[in-house]
């Protein structure tokens, strides 16, 4: 069994034995917190460090401009080292993870981490809190010239284009506002979204969209503000508080421009997002 040095909520150091691992999944828990056990289906947010049995570092979530992992816990679209790792553990826990391949990366291994199809993966993850799967409150209307929404926390949402030409400038308008911190540039922003493109309508409801968070199963976990994402998004939530659900009208000189991402989006389109916005470190 590996041993880990180090406090809690701080990069482990992990010392693997010498020899070569079992085929055994072992879930072992370090130190166990004080809050709730987690669930299936709760959205984790969990540090990490990371390391091959036998190998090189993996990198952890406590180095210089790296994020804690958002977990779906129990998810089959999550590798179980993680997923299947965090059910039943309580928050503010710390857990030791082996994994072999079947419960990492499969035979395929992970061309871009270096992991290869027979390694065996060694994490320690903190387990510091639960992100809700969707905002609560309710939802403001819209005006009859903006998209008209309608929101499920199981799918994406629906999004009704008006019929007249969209609007040229950047429209944000806050459809539930959140009660958490505001929202900087530079923090790593953890969001459920559903993306379309403002075609007119011509009564057919609801618009076709052509990205959603939840076709992965997986919140988007990405820096805001630095030109990670579509200038759109940068401008539109910075400055948004955590807890909010945000209407994004965006022109294409803020998007994609002449590029297209999906098939089911034309080139300059005007794009229309519906955004959670759960969390922000």
């Amino acid at each position: 069994m590996p041993s880990v040095a180090g406090a809690s909520g701080k990069k482990a150091d992990i010392s693997v034995p010498k020899g070569k691992p079992t085929d055994k999944f072992v879930v072992h828990s370090l130190s166990q917190g004080s809050g709730p056990a987690i669930k299936k289906d709760q959205l984790v947010v969990a540090g990490f460090t990371a390391k091959v049995w036998g190998g090189k570092d993996l990198g952890s979530s406590y180095d210089k401009g790296a994020s804690p992992q958002v977990i779906p816990a129990g998810s089959p679209q999550i590798i179980p080292a993680f997923s299947q790792a965090v059910v039943g553990q309580k928050v503010g826990s710390r857990v030791l993870v082996v994994a072999p391949p079947t419960a990492g990366f499969g035979s395929q291994g992970n061309q871009q981490l270096g992991v290869k199809g027979k390694d065996t993966l060694v994490f320690v993850l903190d387990i510091q809190k639960t992100l809700p799967k969707q905002v609560s409150g309710s939802q403001s209307a819209v005006s009859k010239d903006l998209p008209q929404i309608k929101a499920d926390a199981a799918a994406p949402a629906t999004i009704q284009v008006p019929k007249s030409d969209p609007p040229k400038d950047l429209v944000k308008k806050t459809l539930i506002p959140g009660k958490g911190a505001t929202v900087k540039s530079g923090q790593t922003v953890v969001m459920q979204y559903t993306g379309a493109a403002w075609k007119p309508n011509e009564g057919k409801s609801p618009a076709k969209a052509f990205d959603s968070s939840f076709n992965s199963g997986v919140p988007l976990t990405t820096a805001i503000g630095t030109g990670a994402v579509i200038k759109g998004w940068d401008q539109g939530i910075v400055g948004q508080k955590v807890g909010s659900r945000v209407l994004l009208v965006i022109p294409p000189s803020l998007g994609y421009g002449d590029q297209s991402p999906s098939p089911d989006l034309p080139k300059n389109s005007t794009l229309v997002f519906v955004v959670d916005i759960l969390g922000a470190v």
